[in-house]
């Protein structure tokens, strides 16, 4: 299928299935007329690239990650993954601190809420 079907079938813009191609996350053939024609494997290969990248994960880790997909949700490691372990980690570790850090804006927010709903009907903030 052509870089058009492929992002029609995916919903991920040709744009973005071109940069996905130039990190060496996806691949495909070209015809005699220079045209990507990818197989259709593509469409799920894809599938699993958003997903990580819906989950915050880069492509530079995603790119070591791929080789051990070989469907959605199993992970196999065939071999020593050097390096992939720490670049994981201290990912996970940024993720954690961006969810404390967003919690606590959140929390400042609903406070914040509160105040101007106390000072604006002269209650205690309540709901009845």
């Amino acid at each position: 299928m052509r870089i058009g079907e492929l992002a029609r079938r995916t919903g991920v813009p040709a744009r973005r299935l071109r940069y996905y191609e130039e990190q060496g996350l996806l691949s495909s053939d070209r015809s005699a007329n220079g045209y990507r024609d990818y197989g259709p494997q593509a469409v799920h290969r894809v599938t699993q690239i958003r997903g990580l990248i819906d989950a915050g994960i880069p492509t530079a880790i995603i790119k070591d990650i791929l080789p051990l997909l070989d469907s959605p949700g199993a992970i196999h490691v065939t071999g020593p993954a050097t390096g992939l372990i720490d670049a994981l980690e201290h990912h996970r570790e940024q993720l954690s601190a961006r969810i404390q850090c967003i919690t606590r804006n959140r929390d400042a927010i609903t406070r914040y809420l509160n105040a101007i709903r106390d000072g604006a009907d002269g209650s205690d903030g309540r709901r009845q």
